[in-house]
């Protein structure tokens, strides 16, 4: 497993390197004879996520969020997502019955277009606040993912790690988005 989270940071980073470069923050077109500056600014998307652990404690995941990207050029943003998770019940070691641990995921990330304005990485860490069943911890989360986004359309896959939850899942998440 430590070999799959190096493997995701490695190629985040690559990636990132690879964008960082080619930043502008200038449409290439000129408008009466003036270079167009890109105009920044904020959009918010409402997402669903379902996600497959990948250890035996939970069976699966379902889950709900809000994310406020703010648009530091036309290929690079800053993100916040929180909402909530639900890591429906599975089995221990022992094959003992595992309740359901519902949380609220607060993170902040990077987001990188690579190809066609489209296609983009994106990298988030925060925390996430157990709320259901009892459980009362806080754990460290980080997540990197890549995905399509268009005007409306938001499609990502994401490798989800909870340090003290002791279990990450692969997640999809569907959005709908717009512009503020």
């Amino acid at each position: 497993m430590r070999n799959l989270k190096m493997f995701c940071l490695a190629t985040f980073a690559l990636l990132y390197a690879n964008t960082t470069f080619a930043q502008d923050t200038t449409t290439p077109t000129k408008t009466e004879g003036e270079i167009k500056k890109y105009d920044q600014g904020f959009r918010l998307g409402f997402g669903l996520n379902g996600g497959l652990p990948t250890d035996n404690a939970y069976d699966w995941s379902l889950g709900g969020d809000v994310r406020l990207q703010y648009d530091l050029s036309k290929r690079t943003s800053l993100t916040l997502t929180t909402g909530f998770t639900n890591l429906f019940m599975g089995k221990d070691e022992n094959g003992v019955d595992v309740k359901d641990l519902g949380f609220i995921p607060a993170k902040a990330g990077f987001k990188a277009f690579i190809w066609e304005d489209q296609f983009y990485v994106l990298g988030e860490v925060g925390a996430g606040f157990a709320v259901t069943n009892g459980y009362d911890q806080t754990t460290f989360l980080w997540a990197p993912g890549i995905g399509y986004a268009n005007k409306y359309i938001d499609i990502s896959v994401r490798y989800e790690d909870y340090n003290k939850f002791k279990t990450n899942q692969v997640a999809l998440r569907l959005a709908y988005g717009f512009d503020l």
